[in-house]
C-alpha cells in the first residue's frame, strides 16, 4: 500500500475530479429529473450537466491551460492547448434515471492519468498512466487484474456497428464461452474498472476505433492499460492502430480466448452468408 499524501500532480486532480462529479451525481439521485434529448434514444439529465460542471471548475482551478471534451459540455478551453481531459460526468445515465446504482465518473487526461468513481460505493480508482490503483482512506491499493471470477462483461447496447461480423448476443450464446465464463451486462465504464481491479475476467464492447480518445472509455481503458491488462480491438488490433472495438482481460489467457470465440463468430456469419 501506498500513502495517497505521497502521489501529486495530474492523477490528484483526475480524483479530485471524479470525486466532485460524484458528490453531485450521489446528492441528486432520486430526484425526478428532467430529461434533455440528444436524439437517437441518447438523453441526459440535470445531474450529467451539474457533475460535469463540478469537474470542470476543479480542472480548471488546477490546469487552467489545458482543453476539455465533456460529454455536455463539447470541446472548451485554447483551441491550441497541448493537453485535453475527457469528461463523462455521468457514465450510465439511462441506469442512474431509472434508479440503478450502476454508474460512474470518468475523467482522463488523454494519453495521461485518469480516474473512475463509483458515486454510491465511494470507490474510487485513478492511474497516473503508469500504476494504477484503488484509493481506500488515505492510502493506494494496487490493483491487481485475475480472471479468478470467470465473470465477463459484454455490452449490449446499440448502435452496432461490428454487425454482421460481430454480435454480442452470438459471444454469449457460443458453448465455449458458456462452459468458461459467466456473462454479466453493465453499461458503464465501471466494467472496466472492474477488471483492472480483478472483479471481472474481462469486459467485450462492439464499436468504432476510437474508443481509447472517447469521454466514455479512456479512463477505464486507462485504469486496464496500467494495472497490466491485455487490451485489444474485437480482431486483436492495438486500439491505437485502428482496432474496432474493445477486449480487456485480465490475463493473456483469458484474452487469446475472447478473440478465438469472436472470430469463430465471424467464421460462423461467413458460412451462413448466401
Amino acid at each position: 500500500m501506498i500513502d495517497s499524501t505521497a502521489r501529486t500532480g495530474d492523477a490528484e486532480v483526475a480524483i479530485a475530479a471524479v470525486r466532485a462529479g460524484a458528490d453531485v451525481v450521489r446528492g441528486m439521485y432520486g430526484r425526478r429529473l428532467d430529461r434533455i434529448d440528444k436524439g437517437a434514444g441518447d438523453f441526459a439529465t440535470a445531474a450529467d450537466v451539474e457533475a460535469e460542471r463540478a469537474i470542470l471548475d476543479v480542472i480548471r482551478a488546477a490546469r487552467p491551460d489545458d482543453a476539455v471534451l465533456g460529454e455536455e459540455g463539447g470541446r472548451q478551453g485554447a483551441a491550441g492547448a497541448a493537453r485535453q481531459w475527457l469528461v463523462d460526468p455521468l457514465c450510465g445515465t439511462l441506469n442512474y434515471a431509472v434508479g440503478s446504482m450502476l454508474v460512474a465518473v470518468n475523467v482522463a487526461l488523454r494519453d495521461g492519468a485518469a480516474a473512475v468513481a463509483d458515486p454510491f460505493t465511494g470507490e474510487v480508482f485513478g492511474t497516473d498512466g503508469t500504476h494504477a490503483w484503488l484509493r481506500a482512506g488515505d492510502t493506494d491499493v494496487p490493483l491487481t487484474p485475475t480472471s479468478a471470477t470467470r465473470l465477463v462483461d459484454v455490452n449490449l447496447d446499440p448502435p452496432f456497428p461490428g454487425a454482421p461480423a460481430f454480435r454480442a448476443v452470438d459471444l454469449l450464446a457460443h458453448p465455449v464461452f458458456v462452459e468458461r465464463f459467466r456473462p454479466r451486462v453493465v453499461s458503464t465504464t465501471l466494467a472496466l474498472a472492474w477488471v483492472a481491479a480483478g472483479k471481472r475476467a474481462a469486459y467485450v464492447t462492439d464499436g468504432d476505433d476510437t474508443l481509447s480518445s472517447s469521454v466514455h472509455f479512456a479512463a477505464g481503458i486507462a485504469l486496464c492499460r496500467a494495472a497490466g491488462c491485455v487490451v485489444s480491438g474485437l480482431d486483436g488490433t492495438p486500439l491505437d492502430e485502428g482496432g474496432r472495438g474493445l477486449v480487456a482481460a485480465a490475463d493473456t489467457g483469458t484474452h487469446e480466448l475472447l478473440l478465438s470465440l469472436i472470430r469463430d463468430g465471424k467464421a460462423d456469419t461467413r458460412a451462413a452468408a448466401p
